[in-house]
């Protein structure tokens, strides 16, 4: 036999079923159909009033407008709910109103009663002023709000998804983050979508409120009159008074919610809830606790006027005042530093010159106007040290191999603003960057200007503004991507170091990835490597895969395939192409990204019938290519190259095995980002679609 517990359903479970929503909605509908008596009534007016102040409370008290993003399908229900009782009530009201006040429930009879004193103009007074204060006031307002809001945040997710992806690659925020952010931003554009929407819903319910007082009205004076033969005075004080206390119980519930949606669609994210935040951004000032109580005293002094109650809050706004000044100047005293006095270092003693003179060459350097000291000055709350140690931890796990160390010093030659990264002691790249103001980088496609200074984006080679960091929001809003100075400076240094991570692996990085592997198969190394197959082949197999952006992460198939391959020939462009095909999932994942088809670029048959030629009398020492025909070549590719990236696709040329590394040295800095492919890298499972055909001409 079930026992008790068997035989319910807890809410908990109703909701794992996914039956709770459901039976609400059902429960509200059949309230529109199904008369309640007024005991229900009662309850379920007293649960509407309970909902709308929790409803309240939690908008109150929420840090950012997405911790209650079900927010507007709350709306929905509360005002489903609130209707439905509006029709269960006029059912009642018609039906058993001549029978006295409380035929229609005890809370109705206490609203058209205890609030408005028995009197029905009173009554219809308040309510006509309930009504005006929800309707004209905070249900138009927070509509608009959220118009203007929803329309502002669609414009700005381009911008956002950018600043997402600039500080994805600058190694601040890890593929998690950033999927998380993206995330974010949509339910945003999600949220204010919804809001745009349910605001229609409140407004629509405070017309509804308006137009259902006339009917019962209109309703219960005929009904009371010729149906239940009362007498005109009777009939319209008794059905009045009821109306009155039902459109009162409905609108007081609405008014809640309607304030709810105003203050959730004008809450700014913060730390803190909004109690917080208006007691600090009120009274942080106290010059202006100080004004205000000046005022209120020459007004409290005036003859006529309530002197008491304005010398009153004169003294209290007074004292206020005096009581922040003195917080504010404690916290300004416990948060000062105190600098160090210098101390004097003793002369350096006289010695003979030795090898510890000669200064080793910074693999990686950053040298900094003076200007930008503050950003690599941790005390001054710079962060371009921890932007640059994400660069370097995020590069080094997708290249494969552990980076060397960032050296940044600061460099006087250098115009203030400047800073140069250097790589073994030769500058690499130059830029300039304004350490009190932000850079609004034009995507392509903007809604507006922004006053600033205009500048270049040194990464991408976008126009842009610097901008006042108060601006940030009207810039996101127009669609710039907007970053600050650090992510600049961190972003420009990924970029250069993906470009000659090559230069920067080493026989040391190399030694240290064959231990790694040789740790799991030291036999098979310690056989071959150096033995067979020197250090310096396998190093410059990975410098060719790194030149071409391809990751040495899968150290233990590079190996394999060099130590394959070694038998037939020494060559490190054969080697590499046989790793390349080893490699070939991963070349294409890191191109396609996960895309069920390939779009290509071929060459026309007669070009590549050509470039076999040359190729052919290349190797026998007797030909090379016609500069013409590479320049036709070169200006074919890059405008192939333009119709790919305008059409949001990845620049692909499929060539024959033979011809790829000639291509490649060919259009590798003319065209920097079209991808060079051999038919034997493309895995057989990735489906191919040719876009475009290059010729010659």
């Amino acid at each position: 036999m079930a026992t008790p517990g068997t035989m319910s359903l807890k809410i908990s479970d109703w909701s794992r079923m996914g039956l709770g929503a459901p039976l609400l909605l059902m429960a509200i509908l059949a309230m529109m159909v199904i008369p309640l008596p007024p005991f229900l009534l009662d309850i379920f007016f007293t649960f509407n009033i309970a909902l709308s102040l929790i409803v309240l409370l939690a908008v109150v008290y929420s840090l950012r407008p997405l911790e209650f993003a079900v927010f507007p399908t709350v709306i929905l229900i509360a005002t489903l709910l609130r209707l439905s009782l509006n029709v269960a009530s006029t059912r009642v009201v018609l039906l058993n109103g001549h029978a006295g006040p409380d035929a229609a429930g005890k809370v109705i009879e206490s609203f058209g009663d205890f609030v408005v004193g028995g009197n029905y103009t009173v009554g219809f007074v308040v309510f006509t002023i309930l009504v005006v204060i929800n309707f004209v006031v905070v249900t138009k307002g927070a509509g608009r709000i959220s118009e203007v809001t929803a329309r502002f945040t669609l414009d700005a997710m381009p911008g956002k998804q950018m600043a997402i992806d600039a500080d994805l690659n600058a190694g601040l925020i890890d593929q998690e983050e950033a999927k998380t952010r993206r995330a974010e931003v949509a339910q945003e554009a999600d949220f204010y979508g919804a809001m745009d929407g349910a605001s229609k819903f409140v407004r629509g319910d405070a017309i509804a409120g308006i137009l259902i007082l006339f009917i019962n009205i209109l309703g219960g004076l005929a009904i009371g009159i010729v149906q239940h033969d009362l007498a005109m005075a009777d009939a319209a004080r008794i059905y009045t008074l009821l109306t009155i206390g039902d459109g009162l119980v409905a609108q007081i519930p609405s008014l809640f919610l309607s304030t709810a949606a105003a203050i959730i669609v004008t809450r700014v994210s913060s730390a803190s809830d909004m109690g917080q935040q208006i007691i600090f951004q009120l009274f942080r000032t106290p010059k202006t606790l100080y004004i205000t109580a000046s005022v209120l005293g020459l007004i409290g002094i005036i003859p006529g006027m309530p002197n008491v109650a304005f010398l009153f809050f004169a003294i209290v706004t007074a004292g206020l005042a005096y009581w922040m000044g003195e917080k504010k100047a404690q916290l300004e005293v416990e948060q000062q530093e105190i600098a160090p006095e210098p101390v004097a270092l003793p002369a350096e003693e006289e010695r003979e010159l030795g090898w510890d003179d000669v200064e080793s060459i910074d693999q990686i350097g950053l040298e900094v106007g003076y200007r930008l000291i503050p950003m690599v000055d941790r005390k001054q709350g710079g962060q371009l040290l921890s932007r640059v140690k994400g660069v370097r931890k995020k590069l080094t796990q997708e290249l494969g191999f552990l980076l060397p160390a960032v050296h940044i010093r600061d460099n006087l030659d250098l115009e203030p603003n400047s800073y140069r990264i250097v790589i073994k002691d030769a500058t690499i790249a130059k830029a300039s960057v304004q350490v009190d103001a932000e850079l609004a980088i034009n995507p392509g496609q903007v809604f507006g200007e922004l006053p600033g200074n205009t500048a270049t984006d040194p990464v991408f080679g976008l126009e842009a503004v610097w901008i006042d960091p108060t601006q940030r929001d009207q810039a996101q809003t127009y669609g710039y991507t907007v970053v600050d100075p650090s992510t600049v400076v961190a972003t420009h240094m990924s970029q250069i170091l993906q470009e000659h991570a090559h230069e920067l692996l080493g026989y040391k990085e190399v030694q240290s990835l064959i231990d790694r592997y040789n740790e799991n198969s030291p036999k098979v190394i310690d056989d071959i490597i150096p033995n067979i197959i020197p250090v310096s082949i396998v190093l410059k197999v990975m410098q060719n895969l790194l030149r071409e952006n391809i990751p040495i992460r899968d150290i233990r198939t590079i190996i394999e395939t060099i130590i394959e391959y070694s038998r037939t020939t020494q060559s490190t462009d054969a080697l590499t192409a046989a790793v390349r095909v080893a490699l070939g999932r991963l070349i294409i994942e890191r191109i396609s990204s996960g895309d069920d088809e390939l779009p290509v670029i071929t060459l026309d048959m007669a070009l590549e019938q050509l470039l076999q030629q040359t190729l052919q009398a290349m190797s026998e020492g007797t030909g090379a290519v016609e500069p013409g025909l590479a320049q036709r070549l070169i200006s074919s590719l890059r405008e192939a190259c333009e119709k790919q990236e305008l059409a949001g696709q990845p620049s692909v040329l499929l060539v024959a095995d033979n011809l790829r590394e000639l291509l490649v040295r060919l259009v590798r800095s003319s065209v920097p980002r079209l991808n060079i492919l051999a038919f034997s890298e493309v895995p057989e499972s990735k489906n191919i679609r040719i876009v475009n055909s290059v010729g010659s001409v």
